[in-house]
């Protein structure tokens, strides 16, 4: 079973504490890491590999249900911009990586504190410092919930 599979696997049994809402085409997840503050996951329902994978009419209402979930994480955790990614190498289970960010959020990594997530080093944004108190969580889940 893959990762997310797995983690859907847990929403289901009620095992998943990260988990905030269900959608009729996926799972809305809070991120295990925290470093940009409100980072979101939409796990697709389907396992497939791709977004060209689904039948067009799922394909459709997930792409909405998608774009509703990154409007409410903007609105929720006031971003400056939203960052939204499918990219799957390291699952190959489709689902959406969703960053709010912020001006100068990646201070130093970036230029002029400007550029993709990724140019952040992994210990930086996987930190355990990174990884949200059940208090923060809670706080997360709410006000994301809120907005959906």
């Amino acid at each position: 079973m893959c990762l997310i599979c797995e983690r859907i696997d847990w929403i289901k049994k009620g095992e998943n504490q990260y988990f905030v809402k269900e959608f009729e085409t996926g799972y809305v997840v809070i991120g295990d890491y925290q470093y940009f503050k409100g980072y979101t996951l939409f796990l697709c329902k389907c396992h497939v590999s791709d977004l060209h994978d689904l039948p067009q009419q799922f394909r459709v209402r997930h792409l909405s249900e998608m774009a509703l979930v990154s409007g409410a994480v903007s609105n929720a955790f006031s971003a400056d911009k939203m960052n939204i990614e499918s990219l799957g190498n390291g699952e190959s289970h489709l689902h959406w990586h969703l960053f709010p960010r912020k001006k100068g959020d990646l201070g130093r990594y970036g230029q002029q504190g400007r550029g993709p997530v990724w140019w952040l080093p992994f210990d930086k944004m996987y930190a355990e410092h990174a990884r949200p108190t059940a208090l923060e969580l809670k706080e997360l889940k709410e006000k994301l919930l809120e907005k959906l």
